[in-house]
């Protein structure tokens, strides 16, 4: 009953942030094609059989579907031809006038990006009205714990050292630390501290740390090896609306950079794809955020809104940045690539698409130890 009480809670909290999100970037979509005189037919949350829904005046169906994991907006006018019945006849010249395919090549990129920059802009406008309201929330940069044999004791950083300085950039909270030194692997960082009221200096590359859990398990990851005390407390910085206004951008264009860097990490070998997560270890974070406060499920949809905006502008096709690739090749051919081409495109997009939502859904079953469980059983 327990387990079927977790399930419920973070299935729940999982799917009204993913709502929220999905409803938000396909508005993107539809609110810039209605803006291009686009004839919409569908806006779903959801996919497959419709569960209800509505169509308003304009003759735009808007439903939920069953399947809850994203959405869609079906514009007029994705082929030559109007299939009536079993008919296919041209479309008249008003029908052009509101067909996506027959609006310039400017028009479509538009609406195609609008979607990942709604994303954006809900993000920007969650973190502005939480640091205006309340405040920014800011750990101070105290070492509480440093693990051994890490890179961290190799170089002398004890607990009870403040971090001033990494590579030259300020440290204003914790979690600066972690965004610099991760897009820095491979490099010799030097880190300015503050011990006893004096000024230290150190050189240390970040490297291979192992932590143990509450069970023992062993957990490898890279960087500097030192963490937080267990009994440290936020502060908050009050804001004006136009502090808030700078800050909120700039945590969104280091979210963003930092989600690059940590993926081309992961290319190039430096970081370990372990850190991929899928649909269940997003629901349980959602679950877990949520029993914290509301403000800090509104913060943690924020960040995942960056997240989404930014995998949908990847130029893998089937995702909004496939479809920009395609535009942008046509406004440079003067003509669109052609059907086989497309298609091709597609099936290659799907593929790569279904093999990182395995990946990461293998990744959700070891890091929620359900293999661990599985194993269990056997042995």
């Amino acid at each position: 009953m327990e387990i079927l009480n977790q399930i419920q809670h973070y299935g729940f909290w999982f799917l009204v942030v993913l709502t929220v999100l999905v409803f938000i970037h396909e508005l993107g979509h539809f609110a810039v094609a209605r803006w291009c005189k686009v004839r919409v037919e569908v806006f779903s949350i959801g996919f497959g059989p419709e569960l209800f829904g509505w169509t308003d005046r304009t003759g735009t169906r808007w439903k939920f579907s069953w399947l809850p994991l994203g959405g869609y907006v079906r514009m007029f006018g994705q082929d030559e031809n109007v299939i009536e019945g079993e008919a296919a006849r041209p479309m008249t010249d008003a029908e052009r006038s509101v067909s996506f395919k027959h609006k310039t090549v400017g028009q479509r990129m538009a609406i195609v990006f609008a979607g990942p920059a709604a994303n954006y802009i809900l993000a920007f406008a969650i973190f502005t009205a939480l640091y205006a309201i309340g405040g920014k929330q800011v750990i101070p940069p105290v070492i509480g714990k440093v693990f051994a044999e890490s890179p961290a004791a190799r170089a002398g950083i004890a607990p009870g050292d403040t971090v001033v300085k990494v590579d030259g950039t300020e440290i204003e909270s914790f979690f600066d630390i972690q965004y610099v030194v991760q897009s820095s692997l491979g490099k010799m960082l030097t880190i300015d501290l503050t011990r006893n009221g004096a000024p230290v200096r150190v050189q240390v590359q970040p490297g291979e740390v192992t932590t143990k859990d509450a069970s023992g398990k062993e957990t490898t990851f890279v960087g500097l090896g030192f963490g937080l005390a267990e009994d440290v407390k936020s502060v908050t910085k009050n804001l004006s609306l136009g502090e808030s206004v700078v800050v909120a951008g700039s945590d969104i264009y280091r979210g963003t950079v930092g989600t690059l860097k940590g993926l081309w990490q992961m290319v190039t070998g430096l970081r370990s794809t372990d850190e991929i997560g899928g649909v269940l270890r997003i629901a349980k974070m959602s679950g877990d955020v949520a029993q914290v406060s509301l403000v800090s499920l509104i913060a943690f949809a924020g960040a995942l809104s960056i997240n989404l905006g930014l995998i949908n502008l990847f130029p893998v096709p089937m995702l909004d940045g496939g479809h920009l690739v395609y535009y942008a090749v046509e406004a440079v051919r003067g003509k669109p690539l052609g059907e086989r081409a497309q298609e091709f495109g597609l099936k290659v997009g799907l593929a790569l698409v279904l093999s990182l939502m395995l990946f990461a859904t293998w990744n959700d079953l070891v890091y929620l130890k359900v293999v661990d469980f599985v194993k269990s059983l056997f042995t």
